[in-house]
């Protein structure tokens, strides 16, 4: 039963986790573009379609710390402070994810929305600030789940003798 919970949840994180990450990355460059120029309708597009891949994959997501839990104490390992620490990490990349960046790739798509007819120089000034700190978040997010990775993949102190 370990290893089904093992694998299902490595499965999960590449699944669900992965494209968050990637599309999420891909927002924000995505966003400028389309804010440059809020007529064109591909840039636009590539945009939503980026923050309903944002969307629907943090959604699905949550399987990951549901297996994760499963699996470590079907480990026993529940008390590591390797596996505490991945949790917090995790709960504060969910965090990150759920207050900050998906509702700012939100305001985004919605400002390009409203954006078609004619945005005055502010707005659009407003909204090119808002993708650059986007892109810091998203970064702080990757970097949260990188951290993650390496602790699951060394697990300090472990018995496997990594």
């Amino acid at each position: 039963m370990t290893k089904f919970l093992l694998a299902v949840h490595v499965l999960a994180v590449i699944i669900a986790i992965g494209p968050v990450t990637v599309a999420a990355s891909m927002f924000p460059a995505a966003a400028r573009r389309a804010l440059s120029d809020p007529g064109d309708d591909q840039a636009v597009a590539v945009v939503r379609t980026l923050h309903r891949i944002c969307r629907v994959y943090a959604a699905v997501g949550v399987v990951v710390p549901v297996f994760g839990l499963a699996t470590a104490t079907s480990l026993g390992v529940l008390g590591d402070i390797w596996l505490i620490v991945s949790i917090i990490l995790t709960a504060i990349a969910a965090a990150l994810l759920a207050l900050l960046v998906l509702p700012r790739q939100s305001a985004i798509v919605a400002g390009l929305d409203t954006a078609a007819a004619a945005t005055p120089p502010p707005e659009a000034e407003q909204a090119q600030g808002l993708a650059r700190r986007l892109a810091m978040h998203t970064g702080m997010f990757n970097l949260l789940w990188v951290t993650v990775t390496v602790l699951m993949i060394i697990r300090p102190g472990s018995t496997t003798g990594v």
